[in-house]
């Protein structure tokens, strides 16, 4: 399928690995150009040469930021050109009962994966209604909606995220530009397979026992009963940013194998 994205760019924030570099390769192949972006100069050379590689005659570039850094976000928002397209896809997370949850952890954690997408919209939504055409797709979480008990605080960021999402869409009436949000389900991303090789090492199992025995524990009645791969998130995201999905604005979609279970 044709998605129509020749001629479009976009952005994608934390697209040097995980979901957001799946999202990068697939809208590279439908033709669009794509501004990736990492925390460090190395790793997004690194990873604009690597895209270069794999998709010949692509138009793909990047920009260094740490988003829990605010003079390098300030940085990132004087150089980063208008876009067609903008993907609020950086996010961290972590597992800690909530007593132990310090306020700079919440802090942070809010300034990642929420206030990233609050001035990135900010910056660039503009542009995008007064050209009328553009699309903003947030990569939220399952977890935003079945908050889990050891990551209170990373759930929260994922609520956030929603609400942030649905309240842009209602700036967007009378025009082509669309805000949409995806809800992820368990994603075998870079992040999350580091995490499971190391407690499968620590409690002495292979890899993939640790990932069903995680499964089990945390999402026993998935439909899936697997892990979802960063690609299959990555081309509902594709999907989103496609003129083809102009009648789908301020929703969220469910990518999450089956997880929840609500009509959301």
């Amino acid at each position: 399928m044709d998605l129509k994205l020749q001629g479009k760019t976009a952005f994608i924030s934390g697209s040097t690995q995980g979901i957001g570099f799946a999202i990068a390769q697939q809208l590279l192949k439908e033709g669009a150009a794509v501004i990736i972006n990492g925390r460090t100069t190395g790793k997004v050379d690194e990873v604009v040469g690597q895209l270069s590689l794999t998709t010949p005659g692509a138009s793909v570039s990047g920009i260094a930021a740490d988003f829990g850094r605010e003079a390098e976000v300030a940085h990132l928002l004087e150089v980063l050109p208008a876009v067609d397209i903008l993907i609020n896809n950086v996010g961290v997370f972590a597992l800690k009962d909530f007593q132990d949850i310090e306020d700079s952890e919440w802090q942070s954690m809010f300034d990642v994966n929420v206030m990233s997408g609050v001035r990135l919209s900010r910056a660039l939504l503009p542009a995008m209604l007064e050209k009328k055409w553009g699309r903003i797709v947030f990569i939220s979480s399952e977890s935003g909606v079945n908050v889990p008990a050891n990551m209170i605080h990373y759930g929260l960021t994922k609520t956030a995220m929603l609400s942030l999402s649905n309240g842009l869409s209602k700036l967007t009436r009378g025009t082509a530009v669309t805000v949409n949000t995806i809800l992820g389900g368990p994603t075998y991303s870079d992040g999350v397979a580091g995490t499971v090789k190391q407690i499968a090492q620590a409690n002495n199992i292979s890899e993939e026992e640790m990932k069903a025995a995680i499964l089990q524990h945390t999402n026993p009645h998935s439909l899936l009963q697997r892990f979802i791969a960063p690609e299959e998130v990555a081309g509902v995201a594709a999907y989103l940013c496609s003129p083809l999905a102009g009648a789908i604005n301020g929703a969220a979609i469910r990518a999450d194998g089956g997880v929840l279970n609500t009509l959301l």
